[in-house]
């Protein structure tokens, strides 16, 4: 059973924040700032935040530079998830993951099946690993981004979480980088 271990001390994760979207700024980012103020709320750190066009080799871009950053842990994008012409997000991820996290959309919309019903299947929502970094695509509504820090995210990068959890594997994300 999924529990918080208070024995062992919080690690806090440095997390950057992508809204993908053709018309916001970061004074309309309302998915964006529910991401940072859950980041920041939840004990961790907002390393970078951006706003990207719905452009493929654009939002790749930012996520291999923010890949290649020490000091930038994890990323969240917001928007392009869906199933429109424009929604270029997850072909973006994909082109920069190593490996892919299945499940992570698969327990998204099983989140979201709880509080949207079948609208669910219109997400696309991914994750994956890069360069020692996770990155994970969500929907671009602010609930959708709360639903996946509330009952996701913010347990995952919670390193007292048990039984397991992404902050504890973060030593061996690159392992097989090294070995070459």
């Amino acid at each position: 059973m999924s529990r918080i271990d208070e024995s062992k001390d919080f690690i806090p994760v440095r997390f950057a924040v992508l809204t993908v979207s053709d018309t916001r700024d970061l004074s309309a980012d309302k998915s964006g700032d529910t991401l940072a103020g859950r980041i920041e709320g939840a004990g961790h750190t907002l390393a970078a935040r951006a706003i990207v066009r719905d452009e493929r080799a654009e939002i790749a871009a930012r996520l291999r530079d923010w890949c290649a950053d020490p000091d930038i842990d994890a990323v969240l994008s917001t928007g392009g998830t869906g199933l429109t012409g424009r929604d270029v997000t997850v072909e973006a991820h994909r082109d920069v993951y190593e490996k892919e996290i299945e499940a992570f959309g698969t327990v998204f919309t099983l989140v979201s099946m709880q509080k949207i019903g079948t609208s669910a299947v219109q997400s696309r929502a991914c994750a994956g690993v890069a360069n020692g970094t996770y990155l994970f695509a969500l929907p671009g509504s602010p609930g959708a981004c709360r639903d996946a820090w509330d009952e996701i995210l913010g347990r995952q990068f919670d390193f007292r979480h048990r039984p397991c959890n992404f902050v504890e594997i973060f030593p061996r994300l690159d392992e097989h980088l090294r070995r070459k």
